[in-house]
Order: C-alpha cells, then structure tokens, then sequence
C-alpha cells in the first residue's frame, strides 16, 4: 500500500490535498480527499463511524489510476478491468480513456512500418503488404481491426484481426518504431504468411479428383425380332361372279355368252 503525505487543505476548504512520493524522495501525484464525517472519525480512531473494512481498502488501493492505466496498456479491456475490481465501467473508463488512445496510435504508426523479411526490411509498408495478401486470398481488407498493447519490455506488440467464413484469425507482430517508419516483425505463423511474398496457397483446397474411365461400354448384341406369321384372309373359293356389260344388258346378251 502507498504511502501518502498531506500537503494542506485546498482553496475551498472541503478536500485534504495529499501527495505520493517516489523512492528517490521525488513528488508523484497528487490526490485530494474531502473532510466529511468518515475522514474525522478516521482521525479520531472511531473505526465503527468509519464503516470501511479491509477489503473497501483493497479495491480502492487496486484500482488506483496508475494501476488500471497500467492493466489496459498491457492489454486489458476496460470491461475486463471492471470486471476484476468488481466496480463499475464508468470508473475505469475515466482512467482507461488516453492509454486507448496511445493504444490505437500505436497500431496505426505500426501499419506505416516495414516488415523484416529474410533479407532485410520490405520496401513496401505492413498495411501495403497485409492489404495485398488478404486480396490474393479472397479476402476484404476493409474488414479487419487493428490493436496494440505494450509488453513488460516496453516494446510494442500489434494484432491484426480479421473474419474468414465463420472462423475469426489474429496475426501478431513485434513493432519497433524507428527512421522511416520502423520495422515490425512476425510473431506467429499467420503473421509470417500474411508478410511472406513467396507464401502461395489456393483460397480453396481442392481434393485431387480420380482418374475417370471415359471409354462408352460397347453396346449389348440387339436380338433380332421374332415375327409372327400372320395370316392372310381366307378367299372365297367361288370367285366374285362377272358383271355383265352395258352393251349386253342393252342386246339381252346374258353374262356366259347365251342369248
């Protein structure tokens, strides 16, 4: 626990002005506490008006500004911090809001960086070469989201997220700000694909298809029809008897040639 030294009152009267020292003696920060009931019975020594026990002390020692700026450099959202002290988002957004934006500037400057290949910095940029890459793969480069976070070493590590289907990929980087930019280097195998101009793969994996058979199957031996005989219609043996002429009938000739 820190320890805190009191400077005076402020102007108003109502606040205690305390302040906090470093090792070497220096003056770290300020706070000001206000003089109310709870402050003079703690001056008193009268523990049941203070109402406060040892884990009021713990959360509000856990959540002192330097430390919740500390926990979102390094990473952490500001629903995870809340979430962690058990207080509300508000509180930590109070603190949180500049460290995100040193966060983000952060990323940004790591997208105008050069990536480390095997023979040295790339000419074109982390942005140039993510963009390019994510295209050959089918993928839209609008729809990704960059962060940032700082490292115990002080050193910077930036994610690229972005959605291919339903899975949801993160490829990390080492960003190391410097002339013309800096340099950012691969930290995992995504990361290592996305920057390497000599990594091809198919969007789609296709499985090799078989060999197929094309030749037509030479067609079955037709079997000639069997044809049925039919029968022609039975003639009358007695023929159709003969029609006589018109000359005949007129010269009453009969049809056998008598009269």
């Amino acid at each position: 626990m820190r320890e805190l030294t009191i400077v005076g009152l402020d102007v108003d009267g109502k606040h205690v002005v305390c302040e906090s020292t470093l090792g070497n003696g220096d003056p770290d920060e300020k706070f000001k506490i206000p003089v109310n009931d709870r402050l003079r019975a703690a001056v008193r020594g009268d523990g049941a008006r203070v109402g406060q026990t040892h884990i009021d002390i713990e959360v509000t020692a856990m959540l002192r500004p330097r430390e919740i700026q500390a926990r979102i450099r390094a990473g952490a959202s500001v629903e995870q911090v809340a979430a962690a002290a058990g207080v509300d988002i508000e509180r930590v957004q109070r603190f949180a809001h500049p460290v995100l934006l040193e966060r983000s500037r952060a990323a940004e400057l790591a997208t105008a960086a050069h990536p480390v290949l095997a023979d040295g910095p790339a000419v074109l940029t982390l942005l140039e070469t993510v963009t390019s890459s994510l295209l050959a793969r089918g993928l839209n480069p609008d729809l990704t989201a960059w962060d940032a976070w700082r490292n115990e070493d002080g050193r910077w590590t930036v994610q690229l997220a972005w959605k291919a289907g339903r899975s949801d990929n993160a490829a990390h980087f080492r960003f190391c700000p410097g002339a013309r930019g800096g340099t950012v280097t691969a930290v995992d195998d995504a990361a290592s694909e996305l920057i390497d101009p000599n990594f091809d793969r198919p969007l789609r994996p296709v499985a090799p298809v078989a060999q197929l058979d094309f030749d037509e199957p030479a067609p079955p031996p037709l079997e000639r029809p069997t044809v049925e005989p039919t029968s022609e219609p039975t003639r009358s043996r007695r023929g159709k008897p003969a029609v006589p002429a018109w000359e005949d009938v007129l010269l009453g000739v009969r049809s056998g040639g008598q009269r």
